[in-house]
Order: C-alpha cells, then sequence, then structure tokens
C-alpha cells in the first residue's frame, strides 16, 4: 500500500503532521510492512504558513499510482483552488480509491471535483467555500464516505490519522498508535 502525501507553500504544517506521525507509525511499529509513502509536490521544497520548510520526494508527477491520497490545509489552498496548473496535477489522483483531508484541504479535494455529491467537512471558517464543492457540509472532525475521508480543522489532523489507522489495521492497532503517542482523544468524545 502506498500513501501520496500532498504539501504545498501556505500550507498549515500540524494539518501534515498530525497525519503523517499516526500513519507512518504502521511502519515504524512494524504493523504494516508494506506501508510505503512519498511526499510529493508541485515544487522541491514548499515553506509551510509559518515558515517551517518541507522537502518533496517526488515533484510534479500524476498522483494516479497511488491507493491514498491526503491533502492538508492551510492559507495557501484559498488560492490553489483556483490554481489550473494545481488543479490539474492534483486531478491526476481520480483513481486512487481512498481520498484524505484535512481542515480546507477539503476546499482542494472538492476543487478537483472528488466530493460532488458527497457529505464533508473542513475548518468551520471555511464551511460557506465547502459548500459549493458538496453535497451536504458536517460539522464534525471526521467524515468518512468510504472512498472520501474529510477532517476538521488542524487538530482534527491527528484524529484522522488514527480513523485511517483503525481502518486499515483495526481498532487495536489505533489504540496501540494512540497509546504510543500518548493521544487520549477517542471518537465520541468531545
Amino acid at each position: 500500500m502506498k500513501a501520496a502525501f500532498v504539501i504545498f507553500d501556505q500550507m498549515t504544517a500540524l494539518d501534515f503532521v498530525g497525519f503523517y506521525d499516526p500513519v507512518t507509525r504502521l511502519k515504524s511499529m512494524q504493523i504494516m510492512d508494506d506501508f510505503e509513502w512519498d511526499i510529493c509536490a508541485r515544487t522541491p521544497q514548499v515553506m509551510a504558513d509559518r515558515g517551517l520548510r518541507f522537502q518533496a520526494d517526488v515533484i510534479a508527477k500524476p498522483l494516479s499510482d497511488y491507493d491514498i491520497l491526503f491533502v492538508p490545509g492551510g492559507y495557501g489552498t484559498r488560492q490553489l483552488q483556483h490554481d489550473s496548473v494545481f488543479m490539474d496535477w492534483l486531478a491526476t489522483a481520480v483513481t486512487v480509491p481512498l481520498k484524505i483531508s484535512v481542515c480546507t484541504g477539503a476546499l482542494l479535494l472538492g476543487a478537483a471535483g472528488f466530493l460532488y455529491g458527497r457529505r464533508a467537512t473542513t475548518h468551520p471558517s471555511a464551511y460557506k467555500e465547502l459548500a459549493a464543492y458538496c453535497h451536504t457540509v458536517v460539522p464534525e472532525r471526521v467524515i468518512d464516505e468510504g472512498g472520501i475521508i474529510t477532517a476538521g480543522g488542524v487538530s482534527a489532523a491527528i484524529d484522522v490519522g488514527l480513523h485511517l489507522v483503525e481502518r486499515l489495521a483495526g481498532s487495536p492497532t489505533r489504540t496501540r498508535i494512540a497509546n504510543q503517542m500518548d493521544y487520549p482523544y477517542q471518537p465520541g468524545q468531545t
């Protein structure tokens, strides 16, 4: 199984890292030895919205060969959703079986046409904007629509990362990884 972690200028670092950390523990904790990933971008290096720099592994290549696509949010999504070059690149993921976003990354999934007819969520400040791309905006931390999973604002990245862990490897694995991370949140809590 191979995941594409998309990065871009002005993304929110916690959106990315919050998801990346629990999901990549599937490999580092020897739960799924076949789990692999690439950091994918349009440019070799990107800068998050607070100055943190990230290096891409794969640059401007089609995203169609992955099993999972992950898109973080951040201020950069507001312009990228209207950037035809970026959106054409993201649309190469049309055949990817599982697409996931955190925060305003949902705007990018929506602009690519992936949310049409579905329920979705995002950061509360972007609910109105997201409504143009999906059937229903739902104010919850994680919305799982089968082939599309969206998560709410920034810190929900950890929640959706653990949600994916559970989907791929079961509830006991989710608990094991959450305990390793010393993360107390469980679904159904407020």
